[in-house]
């Protein structure tokens, strides 16, 4: 491994930059909403690539919004500790690129993630509304909504079969299904987990030894903690856990990308590696 740019920064010009503008985007999003009632999420996060609030630069400006100040902290915290490693090794140029191709990589994973999730709900709804009933309005709750949106439904059908003559339920259960649809159509995903979790693959490749301490007490090694980092990100994702608001895709398709990347730059001949 090669460093050729000069004495450790502990606060390198791109990390730097990047706190500032994440913080910005934070502060803009915290003020145009309580001051103006302008809810900048609804134009800078990430929207599925079929609805009607999608537009291709969203892919680039959801790496700078956050939920809430916890999920800004946490993120620019992790980007400071392992981002500024790397770019001390590769250089401000190399860094940003190399934040960059996660945070994309991480947004078309997550998007091609939730094409398939939304497709097949849309098939479902399909399935529904061409053959209506009760108990078909049933099964669609019990696999397709929410746990805490279950009740009110549940007790809408439980009426619906007390009175299964009445046309108005059907009409009505068309149109929740519908709604529902719309819903997950539309929401955003903000945040720059996807660039910070290829950032932390790269850490972890780079220096694989280097020990990190899990909430400042228990030492494990980098390479293992991307190892179960990685693992545990994968198996949230496949289980999919009821009221999980976590773009776990995204954070895979991060590290996906950065392994890739850093492969790819190791077999180029001018690397720092």
């Amino acid at each position: 491994m090669q460093q050729g740019f000069g004495s450790f920064r502990v606060l390198p010009n791109v990390v730097k930059n990047l706190l500032i503008i994440n913080g910005l985007f934070f502060l803009a999003s915290w003020v145009s909403g309580d001051s103006f009632g302008f809810d900048l999420t609804k134009n800078l996060g990430l929207y599925y690539v079929g609805s009607d609030y999608f537009k291709p630069f969203q892919f680039v400006s959801h790496l700078f919004m956050h939920g809430s100040f916890w999920h800004l902290f946490s993120n620019m915290f992790a980007l400071w500790m392992f981002g500024s490693a790397l770019e001390n090794v590769w250089g401000p140029k190399r860094f940003l690129a190399f934040y960059l191709v996660t945070g994309l990589g991480a947004a078309a994973l997550h998007s091609l993630i939730t094409a398939y999730e939304v497709l097949d709900f849309q098939a479902a709804v399909q399935l529904y509304t061409s053959s209506p009933s009760a108990d078909s309005f049933m099964m669609f709750i019990k696999e397709y909504v929410p746990s805490y949106m279950k009740p009110g439904y549940i007790d809408f059908v439980n009426n619906w079969m007390a009175a299964p003559v009445s046309s108005g339920y059907v009409t009505e259960s068309i149109k929740a299904a519908e709604n529902l649809l719309e819903m997950n159509k539309n929401i955003p995903t903000v945040g720059a987990s996807g660039a910070v979790f290829g950032v932390l693959l790269g850490f972890g490749m780079l220096f694989p030894n280097q020990v990190i301490y899990l909430n400042f007490l228990f030492p494990v090694k980098a390479k293992y903690f991307v190892m179960f980092y990685g693992l545990f990100e994968l198996y949230s994702g496949i289980q999919s856990f009821e009221g999980d608001n976590i773009a776990h895709f995204a954070h895979l398709g991060g590290m996906i990308f950065g392994y890739f990347l850093i492969k790819y730059w190791r077999n180029q001949r001018d690397t720092f590696f």
